[in-house]
């Protein structure tokens, strides 16, 4: 007992001499070791614009003789300067109106270029937007033309091309094989329609595939 209450007066006094400063320093201590350490939080890197990639057109008009090369897209954001560049550039030029076309229009095109691994090729446009005006007087210009009544030019979704080096049967073919809308082959005018409206295709002039292939087997049959 003697021995014991010594002990508690040693210990006693030897914690009276330590510090303020000791004493908070120490319960600092204990209450960190209590903490569990956060996990540091990874935050995703913000998508760098420089690496985006770059959407790019290069046109001539057969009727006008102007040319564009623009950039209307850049990632999955539409330029809204370079689009209403494409809008006037694919104007009605009989009558100089033009419209809002479907950013798709310009979607296809690309992903058609890419396609004939021809990123750079211009794009030779025979007739891009329509008044209801400008189509009424091509579908009756003659007894039969190929011209729709609702056409989609008039709905700013289509556009008549060429492509130099390219054949309009490949372009055709090329531009089936997508399936982003209407194709309409014109072997004789030697030009493809393409639209982003419902998938379809049809043909105006020339022999029809069908001929063409008889014709084809019975030339091999002779020779």
């Amino acid at each position: 007992m003697i021995v014991s209450s010594r002990l508690s007066r040693t210990l006693a006094i030897a914690f009276a001499a330590l510090t303020p400063v000791a004493v908070a320093a120490g319960a600092i201590a204990v209450h960190a070791a209590e903490e569990v350490p956060a996990t540091p939080v990874t935050k995703a890197p913000a998508p760098n614009p420089s690496l985006a990639e770059t959407f790019r057109l290069r046109m001539h008009h057969l009727h006008t003789g102007e040319d564009i090369n623009v950039v209307y897209k850049v990632g999955e954001q539409y330029e809204q300067e370079g689009v209403d560049k494409l809008n006037h550039f694919l104007r009605d030029h009989r009558t100089e109106a033009k419209a809002d076309y479907d950013p798709r229009e310009f979607d296809l095109l690309h992903a058609l270029l890419e396609k004939l691994h021809k990123p750079n090729a211009t794009i030779d446009i025979v007739c891009g937007y329509r008044t209801p005006e400008s189509n009424h007087f091509l579908r009756t210009r003659a007894a039969v033309t190929g011209v729709a009544e609702h056409s989609q030019h008039m709905l700013s979704k289509a556009i008549d091309i060429r492509i130099p080096g390219v054949s309009t049967l490949a372009l055709r073919d090329a531009a089936l094989s997508l399936g982003m809308g209407g194709v309409g082959y014109y072997p004789t005018s030697q030009f493809v329609h393409v639209d982003v409206g419902p998938v379809r295709q049809w043909q105006f002039g020339g022999r029809s595939l069908q001929t063409a292939s008889r014709h084809h087997r019975t030339r091999s049959r002779r020779a």
